[in-house]
């Protein structure tokens, strides 16, 4: 059974950090590219960031880029999204995915999915 598990989330006032993880089991790592979205409440999914499966590259959407950083150690199974200078404008929930074989930010591509972690940021 494959299995995204987020975590890292929470309530931070703006011009914070936090450092959201997701580990995944179930599936051979390394052979997925990984991706960050976000849902903000009576909105639609949308990408953020992703990342190859050797996590050589790297994409961001243009609203995160210079604040968000993601990363994956494939030792550990485990993908990060470092989130600097938070606005309350990245409220929303977070969700990790996993892709075989395509890199990008397309929801529709993502194969597996994990619950995802809140993140709420205050002014």
């Amino acid at each position: 059974v494959v299995e995204l598990q987020e975590s890292g989330g929470g309530s931070v006032q703006a011009g914070g950090s936090l450092r959201l993880s997701c580990e995944a089991s179930g599936l051979p790592f390394d052979d997925y590219h990984m991706g960050w979205f976000r849902q903000a409440p009576g909105k639609e999914r949308v990408g953020v960031a992703c990342i190859t499966r050797s996590g050589g590259s790297t994409y961001y959407v243009d609203s995160v880029k210079g604040r968000f950083t993601i990363s994956r150690d494939n030792a550990k199974n485990t993908l990060y999204l470092q989130m600097n200078s938070l606005k309350p404008e990245d409220t929303a929930m977070y969700f990790c995915a996993a892709a075989p074989s395509y890199y990008g930010l397309g929801v529709r591509n993502y194969k597996y999915w994990g619950q995802g972690t809140q993140v709420t940021v205050f002014s």
